[in-house]
């Protein structure tokens, strides 16, 4: 097996921007505030460096049975970060917001449910049982990935929750770059790749570039301090302090008139 050069400068890349996005994590303290983001880090570091090592030193099928399983491994972190971020947007104060968790119940099962059926329906065309498994499961992983962060994001703005800070950074380069994919996989699983290896190899090269944006981006954002929340505005502070005051007046009369 041998790689071309954009494809070592991409494994070298990446290698280079997981270590330097967990530094900025276990620096700026954001490990603390996002485990299961700094968890999947770890495990894409890992994956990495394993892989990497297996493809130059063992078969192609010891490579093939350890990418299947990173793949596995890396899909359930990635749905773990999905709920991370739908939890700190949804349940900031550790309560779920009103009306909002059976809507997100309602997404992850269609979600789910609508991504089997595109990947049962998607037909790749490959000469291998090997390459329709890899596409399949690629085309999944993607499709299920962008209609869970397109319909975080459109609860979210529905029920007007706040849609900042350092979760919706990760969020808007996890969802940018599963568009992506979406995209490769749709053209990948519509042409045939014995006649279109030049352009399944491009395809590839644009994902591998659009995650080493996306890692970049994170870097930039997570290394910035989070956006100051928004202060209340001086009148409907001072509304919500006389509304408890009248409210605390009218405990205590109750209070006075049980006694009585």
């Amino acid at each position: 097996m041998q790689l071309s050069g954009f494809d070592r400068f991409a494994w070298a890349a990446g290698f280079y921007a997981d270590i330097l996005l967990l530094v900025v994590l276990f620096w700026r303290r954001r490990a603390r505030s996002l485990p299961v983001f700094t968890a999947w880090m770890i495990e894409t570091l890992v994956r990495t460096t394993v892989l990497n090592f297996v493809f130059n030193h063992y078969s192609f099928h010891t490579y093939f049975n350890s990418y299947l399983s990173f793949t596995f491994l890396d899909e359930a972190l990635q749905l773990a970060v999905l709920y991370e971020i739908a939890v700190r947007v949804f349940c900031p104060l550790g309560v779920w917001a009103r009306d909002t968790r059976r809507p997100v119940i309602t997404l992850v099962v269609s979600g789910v449910l609508i991504a089997m059926s595109l990947t049962w329906l998607s037909a790749p065309v490959t000469r291998t049982a090997v390459q329709a498994v890899i596409l399949r499961e690629n085309f999944f992983s993607s499709a299920l990935m962008s209609e869970l962060f397109v319909g975080i994001v459109v609860l979210s703005a529905t029920a007007g929750l706040p849609w900042k800070t350092h979760v919706a950074r990760i969020a808007q380069g996890l969802g940018a770059y599963s568009l992506i994919c979406v995209g490769k996989d749709i053209v990948v699983n519509s042409v045939r790749l014995s006649r279109n290896a030049l352009l399944y190899s491009e395809l590839s090269h644009l994902r591998m570039l659009s995650y080493l944006v996306c890692e970049a981006y994170w870097i930039v954002m997570l290394w910035q301090a989070a956006p100051a929340p928004r202060e209340l505005p001086e009148a409907l502070r001072m509304q919500l302090c006389t509304l408890q005051e009248r409210a605390e007046h009218d405990l205590t009369r109750i209070r006075e008139w049980r006694r009585n």
